[in-house]
Formats: structure tokens, sequence, C-alpha cells
């Protein structure tokens, strides 16, 4: 993943009727911890950091440039959005060192198809990994093509980039390949009940008929 540059502003002004002026200027309240430094309340451009976590995800590295020629390298760890309008509310950043090892949580892409006549399940989408902050994947790849029934994958056996080091414990099931349910499976009981039905439909008309 590449580190982006990204201007930053410090922020003054604190609390809910602050963060709403902030966005209405079209920036996004933003806080950067870590290291045990005190905590920087900063403002970031809304659609420059938008386009950031759609190109890159959000495990971007921000290079924040803050004025005075000052600049601090950051991991982006939480994006909240508006639960309803789905624009950006708040990020939290987390303040890095190059050559430092973050643990972050990666998608897990699955390539390929399994045989004919199985069923793919997919049990964890993401896996969390250590790794230096700076050559973080965009998401890891696992291969099911040709897979069988009964075809068990655990996070230990996904391949991670050099250097990466798995943190999700490695017995979590992945993905499970099993074999696909037959249409009889799926409608058996339902197409009986419906017959049943029809024909009890079909007998009350008949006596309604001989009645009359």
């Amino acid at each position: 993943m590449s580190e982006v540059r990204l201007a930053a502003e410090q922020r003054t002004e604190f609390g809910k009727g602050a963060a709403r002026r902030t966005r209405r200027a079209g920036k996004i309240p933003a806080v950067l911890y870590g290291h045990g430094s005190d905590p920087k309340h900063l403002a970031l451009p809304a659609l420059e950091f938008a386009r950031v976590v759609r190109e890159h995800g959000q495990n971007a590295v921000l290079t924040l440039e803050l004025g005075n020629a000052s600049s601090e390298l950051a991991l982006t760890k939480t994006v909240t959005t508006h639960p309803i309008k789905n624009y950006i509310e708040h990020v939290d950043l987390l303040l890095v060192r190059r050559g430092e090892k973050v643990t972050v949580e990666v998608p897990v892409v699955v390539l390929g198809e399994a045989v004919p006549g199985t069923l793919v399940t997919q049990d964890l989408t993401t896996v969390q990994i250590e790794v230096e902050a700076l050559h973080i994947p965009d998401h890891v790849e696992l291969s099911i093509a040709g897979a069988e029934a009964g075809t068990q994958i655990t996070a230990g056996q996904v391949s991670l980039p050099q250097g990466a080091v798995l943190a999700t414990d490695p017995d979590a099931l992945v993905v499970a390949v099993n074999v696909a349910p037959t249409a009889e499976d799926l409608g058996a009981e339902p197409a009986e009940g419906a017959e049943a039905e029809d024909r009890l439909v079909a007998e009350e008309a008949a006596g309604e008929s001989g009645e009359s």
C-alpha cells in the first residue's frame, strides 16, 4: 500500500457543535494519537480523504502535512460514517514510525471455483496480520480452484506477503467447501405441503358443488 500525502489543520474547537461546523466547512474532524504523545485534534479535507479510503481502503497510511514544514505518519484506524446519510463523521488516526509494525485487519479475497456440485461458504472475510506500516497489503488472496467437497481452509493456510505475521487464530475457519444441496433437498417438503393443500382445496370445492 502506497503512502498518501494529505494536508491537515489543527482544530482548536471541540464538541458536537464544533464538529458540525468543521463538517459544514468541507472537512472531517479527526484525532491523531499514539506513542505516548498528547492527542492532536485535526481537520482533514473531506473529499480528498474519502478518495483515499475509496482507493486505498481503511488501512491507508497518510503523511499528514501540518504546516510549518512539519508532518506526521499516521495509520487510519477507525472511520465513523453516518448510519443513514453515509458521509464520514469522524476519523481516528494512529501515529506510526517508518519501519514500525502494526496489527491490522485485511480483507480475504477468494479466487477460483470449487468443483461442480459444491457449495462454498466463507466464515471469515478478514484476517488480522502484523506487518510493517508502509507495507500493508490491500487484501490477501485464497484460491479454491478445483477444491472438492469436504475441503476446509483455515487462517493458517492463507498466504501472507513477505514480512507479515498472522495475528488471527491459525485454526479459525476461513472457507469451507460442502456438497451443494439438491433441488429435492431444498424443496421436497414445501412441494409436498403445497400439493396436499391443493388437494384439500379441490376436495372442498367438490363437496360444495355436490351440496348445491
